[in-house]
């Protein structure tokens, strides 16, 4: 390769199809002189190789630098200009072509290129990349990319966006200058896109209003504005102890196969009519898995306003790392434009490992369980971009869900505690209560809100009252009572009144409640009119009083959809509209606590992978 001589001259390579004249070779010399400050024309040091196969025209390398103005550069240049020119338009082809055709100008421009010193594992170290930059994509000499990841004193590092290939020591590469980016517009919106932004459902190809970098800073403080709207989920357990507002984000955490992806998909369905999208975000799961979640959003009408991106565990570790980066710049596409977004990050465990995976094939030093240092801005810097913006921004917001799986309920490991030191709370799900029964098997204790009732309706947040208090009273009872036989009766009352409270906490998968259904439950539950009912279920009986409120008093959930308050009067028609269910109702031949609890929850974890 040509390089610089010293601060007295330049050597440079000029390859051509024809020898220049003295003429033109006197021309490339005094075009180097200026340009590199070599102290005049006899100090350029100019080899000339007579290179058959660039077919017409010159490529001059000095150093790192190139300049093509062969006859392949000009192709590529135009298809270049093409490209470009199709990701504006949006009409037909042949105005789109003209208009490319009349602003094209062929330049000898100077671009960068390096060589490949080492390739494998998606990582490859370059020699002569001297001023890239981070997070930098660079083009192959086979037409694959790969962004910048580490930059050291004599050479770069850089991820792979695919296979090698036929990438292997001495290939070229050159820097673009453009920092990794997705295409975004509101044609995602449906579609099912892997971490690139390439659709992959087998559908049309997607147009783009923009192209996003996958990185961006977070909004400031002066951006953003307090949390103060709710993002409902519609399970009970959530809505009503640890509230999730827009702009918020919420943690869900615990081991595998206990309800965590669950909790994620229905906020999704509830989100249907609310004015909301939502990106869901797969990192490192199975192919089949994230189509099983698919056809369940498609069935319930969810992928309307929805958007799935994928990197699968068959995908490189490169791909698995820029996946959640890139659906963040798609909900900030949509959040600049006065949008509110819930994305689902599932799973961060898995991103962290992937990155663990990239840091360790860049030669980065291990940390603490091999993750590198910076494993906790890894996570930082990819939260912190859910806010709700201000006023004068537009008012929109990305409410973030991200996921992290632990081993063995073991939240004081490494990556949970950055995750949770992070986020604004966590929905802590606990295997035994999970393999109890109950479902979601959110733990009352570990469980935490950092907005708390700021999030919530003041319906909402009157009806749930104590209940969370009420539910960890029960808890330690239970435990303290469970080899007394000899009970007083306030401790019965508590225990039974407690039991029926966890009961109406379950919920089944995939019917997420409206704001006045729970508003409604909890009134009800509170006054003990599912412990007053002893022939029902707890579950059954809930079930029937929101019917005989849909048929018999549709004003009373009407009035709090539309003020989203629970004043005294409203309150006491409520109660007197359950003591009129209570006088009517009857429970249904054989029924018993054992059908009532299948009827609740017909679909286990093992027959629904969505469980998961």
């Amino acid at each position: 390769m040509s390089e610089h001589i010293g601060t007295s001259g330049v050597r440079a390579l000029l390859k051509c199809v024809t020898r220049p004249t003295p003429q033109q070779e006197e021309q490339f010399r005094v075009f180097l002189d200026r340009t590199y400050h070599a102290g005049g024309p006899e100090n350029v040091e100019l080899e000339i190789r007579v290179t058959p196969e660039i077919h017409g025209g010159f490529i001059l390398d000095v150093g790192s630098d190139e300049y093509d103005w062969s006859t392949h550069g000009r192709e590529r240049q135009f298809e270049t200009a093409i490209d470009e020119a199709r990701k504006k338009s949006r009409g037909d082809l042949l105005p789109m072509l003209k208009s490319a055709i009349s602003e094209f100008r062929v330049l000898a421009q100077k671009s960068e290129v390096g060589t490949v010193e080492t390739a494998g594992d998606g990582i490859v170290t370059i020699r002569g990349l001297d001023h890239v930059m981070y997070g930098e994509i660079i083009l192959f000499e086979n037409g694959v990319k790969g962004m910048v990841q580490n930059i050291e004193r004599d050479h770069v590092g850089a991820i792979l966006f695919d296979q090698e290939g036929t990438i292997g020591e001495g290939s070229r590469v050159t820097g673009t200058g453009k920092r990794a980016g997705i295409p975004v517009s509101d044609a995602y919106l449906g579609r099912v896109v892997d971490a690139l932004g390439n659709p992959i459902d087998g559908g049309t190809r997607i147009e783009a209003d923009e192209y996003r970098p996958i990185e961006e800073p977070a909004p400031g403080i002066i951006d953003r504005q307090p949390v103060s709207e709710p993002m409902e989920t519609g399970i009970l357990a959530i809505d009503s102890m640890f509230p999730i507002g827009r702009g918020q984000r919420e943690l869900i955490i615990g081991d595998r196969q206990t309800g965590k992806t669950s909790i994620a998909v229905d906020t999704i369905l509830n989100q249907k009519g609310k004015n909301c999208i939502c990106i869901y975000t797969a990192i490192g799961q199975k192919a089949s898995t994230v189509a099983s979640l698919v056809n369940q959003l498609k069935k319930s009408g969810a992928m309307e306003y929805s958007v799935v991106l994928v990197s699968t565990a068959a995908d490189p570790a490169p791909l698995q790392y820029i996946a959640p980066y890139s659906a963040t710049s798609l909900a900030e596409y949509f959040m600049h434009r006065g949008k509110d977004v819930l994305i689902v990050y599932d799973d961060l465990s898995k991103h962290a490992v992937a990155y663990r995976t990239i840091s360790l094939l860049l030669g980065r030093s291990p940390g603490r369980e091999a993750y590198p240092g910076d494993v906790f801005y890894l996570h930082s810097r990819l939260l912190e971009r859910s806010a709700r913006l201000s006023g004068r921004l537009g008012g929109g917001s990305i409410t973030a869900l991200p996921i992290i799986e632990t081993q063995g309920g073991d939240v004081s490991a490494y990556i949970p505690t950055n995750v949770i030191s992070i986020t604004d709370g966590q929905i802590f799900l606990e295997s035994n209560l999970f393999f109890q029964g109950q479902r979601p098997a959110v733990n009352v204790g570990l469980s935490v809100s950092r907005v708390g009732g700021a999030a919530q309706t003041k319906a909402m947040k009157k009806a749930a009252g104590s209940l969370r208090i009420d539910l960890a009273q029960y808890r330690e009872m239970e435990v303290f009572t469970q080899f007394s036989s000899d009970l007083d009766s306030s401790t019965q009352k508590l225990l039974k009144k407690g039991k029926a409270q966890m009961e109406l906490l379950r919920q089944p998968l995939g019917q997420p409640m409206s704001m006045a259904e729970q508003v409604l439950s909890l009134i009800a539950a509170e006054h003990n009119l599912f412990t007053d009912i002893e022939d029902l279920p707890v579950k059954e009986c809930q079930g029937k009083l929101i019917r005989f409120f849909h048929e018999s008093h549709p004003d009373l959930i009407a009035r709090l959809e539309m003020t989203k308050t629970l004043e005294d009067d409203l309150k006491e028609r409520i109660l007197a509209a359950c003591d009129e269910f209570a006088a009517s109702v009857k429970p249904e031949d054989g029924t018993n606590e054992k059908n009532s609890i299948s009827m609740e929850d017909p679909i286990r974890a093992k027959d629904n992978p969505a469980r998961a």
